[in-house]
């Protein structure tokens, strides 16, 4: 393969390299969140590594519960220059402390189902009444 900064790769290789699927790659480009998306005599999609950097950005961007609105706007952002430099750190700082929570409400979730996990180990080796189901709570 060329040198990185000259490849240019088409969906389907860009989807195998980022792990991402061609529809999703796809879907963004027609979105306007990849700038650097370059096309060839057959209007077919080329990415090179900036194309492909921003795609990864898009991506991690979206799995952090962004919406396509707000990741557009922080791509409008970065086209637009170091003037945005400001704003755009204040989002990146807002989306950081949300999915941090989400990660401690992950987690939280995580650490409830090792105790029930637990429990059940517990259950099965344990001839007892069935005191994991809810019918069987005495609430008083």
């Amino acid at each position: 393969m060329k040198e990185v900064k000259y490849m240019k790769l088409t969906v389907k290789q860009a989807a195998e390299k980022l792990n991402m699927s061609e529809h999703t790659i796809r879907f963004y480009t027609n979105k306007g969140l990849v700038p650097a998306v370059e096309r060839d005599q057959n209007n077919h999609r080329l990415f090179n590594q900036e194309a492909l950097n921003w795609l990864e950005g898009d991506n991690y961007l979206r799995k952090t519960g962004m919406s396509l609105t707000e990741v557009k706007h922080y791509v409008d952002l970065c086209i637009t220059g170091e003037k945005t430099i400001p704003e755009r750190y204040q989002i990146i700082k807002a989306q950081m402390a949300k999915t941090q929570q989400q990660l401690a409400d992950i987690q939280k979730q995580i650490a409830f189902l090792k105790h029930k996990e637990e429990i059940y180990q517990t259950a099965l080796t344990n001839t007892a009444k069935d005191y994991l189901n809810p019918k069987t709570w005495n609430r008083e």
